[in-house]
């Protein structure tokens, strides 16, 4: 076999193919995480990680080829470090693929992924679904803000955090690709990089970017079971019609879903549930619903589990790839968005297994997941919702924390809902949300940490009143740490937290804990708005005071806010929204926009804009604008034109007419309203 030969990188004109072999068989891990970073976030977690790994076992030319045209030479090495040749033109090419991945015609409907992204190709997985693991909240910030970014800065920002290269290597990379403006997309990831504090370079390299360590799920077993069968029956009728006719006409019953799982079937075993004492959670640094007791009179109730883990079986086939909702086999089946509803791949731990109020209620937690299964105890029991009976629920609760963590949903009933609460919670109360100068009033607690029924906030139409639960975890913990929870409809309780505006000069402040005098005020006026994110998965809402203005015509102190929920499945949504003066504490504030799935008001959107019609107390109308701390002026066109110095304006503006809103940011940037 001849022997290929090697010249020099540095001195010739070809890169040997040897070269470039190693450096993908050992930068492999380096160039399958940076491949997934730099492809857009519309794909799937399983395509992505699926999509990364096929780019890179396809970035060698076909057989035969043995020199390769090098990356340009001028790239400069990684800070502290000789960057390879082979290396430099292998990550070239998986770059330039992933960045293909973006492109789509105009005529593509954009809920679609891209159409490069759907063309078949190895690796492939049949039955499994593939995910990094889950990373904390910064991670999942992270991979928001990238999501919201273009193909070009993501590309520049792993550059420059994954691979560390210094800013002329990026913009030479970027040139070589053919990105049009190489340094304004590495002063967009340059900012991506500032907003993470320093830990960028950090959280780049966490387990929830790396597509090489992945967990995986089945696809719906139960699903791919029944379909099986049903092929199964439906060939055996076509060779022997007269048999099966037979059976029909003797009554036999038809299959209507997956037979139950039997006992001693690995994960679903009710043997093998994982149990855990009461006082571990002292001993672990991990607060969270890892370190949950199990509880429960019926806790070694084997058939009790063996139900709650066959609904749990069952609930991927009825709920399907994308279903909120399903029945099956006389069981309510719920997930909340994004929750995977498929059955644990190990077995679940027990949280809770016991009666309450007639029902029987088993609370399972999977590492990721936490589900609810509720049956009547006695035949008069309420079941999950007054009347439903038999229910099971599904919901994300990964990377849950102290306060996430500090509670979930155990029933509901015509009474109110049941709370079990986490063993570090010391003390537990009830307050009126729209009442901030009503003091907190004890709630009480079980010895097994089941709280008294506590009314359930309004679903829609009138708002009087909005309940909220104010605990305090144990000093063990951390001292003297309170925070609010509220339910909006999901197994997991809301917390809810506030960031107050910001100081002159001061640094941007960070979201606290609504439990002071100001968030309080500030939460009842914004209330009832947390209504319209019921049923939608949310993990967490805060509330950004960021800019306030005198208003003209003795129309005192408005405050401009953005408040944005973030969801468990990693996505946010924000509203903003213009506090005027009000005769009542609790009178609702005006919506001026809206906006989805965005990094906005979170620590990858730290910059906002927004504009609004006010009438002044004389009858004027007036067009309002404000921007947070770094905008240095605005600018209105439209129905009023002009530019305007500093972070807030009031002009005289008709009643009718639009007018947009635009600023400009200290560094030069322009920032468009948010929603537009």
């Amino acid at each position: 076999m001849p022997t290929r030969s090697r010249p020099s990188p540095t001195a010739g004109e070809r890169i040997d193919l040897d070269l470039a072999e190693a450096a993908l068989v050992e930068r492999y891990a380096r160039l399958v995480r940076l491949t997934y970073l730099v492809l857009p976030t519309s794909l799937t977690r399983h395509r992505r990680v699926l999509t990364a790994h096929g780019i890179v076992q396809r970035a060698l030319p076909g057989t035969g080829t043995r020199l390769l045209r090098p990356a340009p030479r001028r790239v400069p090495a990684p800070r502290g470090a000789r960057e390879r040749p082979g290396y430099a033109w292998v990550r070239e090419q998986v770059l330039r693929e992933a960045l293909r991945h973006e492109r789509r015609p105009s005529w593509w409907p954009h809920r679609l992924p891209p159409p490069r992204a759907l063309r078949p190709g190895l690796p492939t997985v049949i039955g499994l679904r593939l995910f990094p693991r889950a990373g904390g909240t910064e991670e999942v910030a992270l991979d928001q803000a990238l999501g919201q970014a273009d193909g070009a800065t993501r590309a520049a920002f792993v550059l420059a955090t994954l691979d560390e290269l210094p800013s002329e290597g990026v913009d030479d990379v970027l040139v070589r690709l053919g990105v049009p403006d190489p340094a304004r997309a590495r002063e967009r990831a340059a900012r991506l990089a500032d907003a993470a504090r320093g830990a960028a370079e950090t959280l780049v390299r966490s387990d929830e970017f790396d597509p090489s360590s992945v967990r995986t799920r089945p696809t719906d077993l139960l699903r791919r079971r029944h379909r099986v069968r049903l092929g199964l029956l439906a060939g055996t009728a076509a060779v022997v019609t007269g048999t099966v006719l037979g059976l029909v006409g003797s009554g036999a019953t038809p299959l209507t879903g997956p037979a139950p799982v039997p006992h001693g079937s690995g994960a679903l075993d009710p043997e093998r549930v994982v149990a855990r004492t009461r006082t571990a959670w002292d001993d672990t640094s991990r607060v969270d619903f890892t370190a949950w007791p199990t509880r429960g009179a019926r806790a070694k109730d084997t058939e009790l589990l063996a139900k709650a883990l066959n609904a749990w079986a069952r609930a991927g086939g009825a709920l399907g790839e994308d279903g909120r909702t399903g029945r099956a086999a006389g069981i309510a089946f719920a997930r909340t968005p994004g929750t995977p509803a498929g059955a644990p791949t190990g077995s679940p731990k027990l949280l809770f297994a016991g009666d309450v109020e007639g029902d029987a209620v088993v609370l399972f937690h999977d590492g990721d997941r936490v589900a609810r299964y509720t049956e009547p105890a006695t035949g008069k029991g309420a079941g999950d919702r007054a009347g439903n009976g038999t229910a099971f629920e599904v919901a994300r609760v990964d990377d849950a924390d102290v306060t996430t963590a500090a509670a979930l949903v155990l029933h509901r009933s015509k009474a109110g809902a049941r709370w079990l609460t986490a063993p570090w919670i010391d003390e537990s109360a009830t307050r009126d949300l729209l009442r901030p100068d009503t003091p907190a009033r004890a709630l009480g607690v079980s010895k097994d940490g089941i709280t008294s029924p506590l009314p359930e906030p309004p679903a829609g139409g009138g708002c009087g009143s909005w309940p909220v639960v104010q605990f305090r975890s144990s000093a063990r913990i951390v001292e003297k740490h309170s925070f609010l929870l509220t339910d909006l409809g999901a197994l997991s309780p809301v917390h809810l937290t506030y960031t107050p505006p910001p100081g002159a000069g001061a640094p941007a402040r960070q979201p606290r804990e609504a439990t002071g005098s100001e968030a309080l005020v500030t939460w009842a006026r914004l209330g009832c708005r947390l209504a319209g994110l019921r049923g939608q998965g949310v993990r967490a809402v805060n509330t950004w005071d960021f800019a306030a203005q005198r208003l003209p015509e003795g129309g005192g102190e408005a405050v401009w806010a953005c408040t944005r929920a973030d969801t468990w499945a990693g996505r946010g949504e924000v509203f903003l929204s213009l506090r005027t003066p009000a005769a009542r504490p609790a009178a609702p504030v005006d919506v001026v926009a809206r906006a989805a799935d965005t990094a906005a008001c979170s620590r990858f959107g730290q910059h906002v804009v927004a504009g609004a019609r006010w009438k002044s107390p004389r009858g004027h109308w007036y067009a309002l604008g404000a921007g947070s701390r770094r905008v240095s002026a605005l600018t209105t066109s439209g129905a009023v034109s002009g530019t305007h110095a500093g972070t807030t304006f009031a002009v005289r503006a008709p009643e009718d007419g639009a007018v947009r809103v635009r600023a400009r940011l200290e560094n030069g940037e322009s920032l468009e309203e948010v929603g537009r």
